[in-house]
């Protein structure tokens, strides 16, 4: 059986390592290499490799934000790469996920192939999804949210800052970010974008836009329980009627902080 494999991490001499110790298995057909977490979403997306090599400390875009993007259950097997994160260790040895911890060894790296590969072969089913669920969850705990999201402008990746995000917009698979002077898209759907950002300070208020509590400027009724939220920049936006008071609510409490 030949087993598509994808590399992911930030450091290029440990991404020739795990090559080094693929090369010479004839199971192995490497499909890539990733720096980054937002070329690793692509690379999965696109290529579907059957296993990922998946480093967790990455910047901007950490491994565990690659799984969340990519969603779990949609994940290919998965052996996470780790250099220091004990509290991680223990959270993949509880719920039986691979890992490996940096520096490996060769017989180390064997083992856990092995075991990869023992998986594939019986397929992953529920279980290997519910495993990783667990991890996140249990990683998640001690994950803050997003204070800055990397987007890709022209050949390079720029950091926008949520605070400067006015608004956000959902396209199918996508979502436009909208600041105050222009716009950027990203690759991500609304949901598992607003499981990042901070509850606090960005509410739905409707299917398909978020908004930045602290830059909006006033809320106008509309008609038949609907209104119009306006932002400081002049941009209006129709406000559910399911959603008006859970925005009251968390209005309410911005201005008590």
């Amino acid at each position: 059986m030949t087993i598509t494999t994808l590399i992911v991490d930030d450091e290029p001499i440990a991404r020739h390592a795990v090559v080094r110790l693929l090369r010479n298995d004839p199971d192995i057909e490497l499909v890539g290499e990733c720096g980054d977490g937002v070329s690793a979403v692509e690379a999965i997306r696109s290529v579907s490799p059957d296993l990922v090599f998946l480093d967790i400390q990455m910047p901007a875009i950490t491994g565990l934000d690659v799984v969340a993007t990519i969603g779990a259950a949609r994940m290919p097997a998965t052996v996470f790469v780790t250099a220091y994160e004990q509290f991680a260790v223990r959270a993949f040895e509880a719920n039986a996920v691979d890992y490996l911890v940096k520096p490996f060894g060769r017989d180390r790296f064997a083992e856990t192939l092995r075991r990869a590969k023992q998986r594939l072969a019986l397929g992953r089913g529920t279980d290997a999804t519910a495993r990783i669920m667990q991890v996140l969850e249990s990683l998640r705990q001690r994950h803050d949210y997003l204070d800055r999201i990397p987007v890709r402008e022209d050949e390079k990746v720029v950091f926008v800052d949520v605070d400067d995000i006015v608004w956000i917009r959902a396209n199918r698979n996508t979502v436009r970010l909208h600041l105050a002077d222009r716009t950027c898209e990203l690759r991500e759907t609304m949901t598992a974008l607003a499981e990042r950002l901070d509850p606090r300070h960005f509410v739905r208020v409707h299917r398909s836009a978020i908004i930045n509590v602290r830059r909006v400027s006033a809320i106008h009724p509309w008609f038949n329980g609907y209104h119009v939220v306006t932002m400081d920049t002049g941009q209006q936006l129709r406000m559910s009627r399911y959603q008006h008071e859970a925005f009251l609510r968390l209005a309410t409490t911005q201005r008590a902080e």
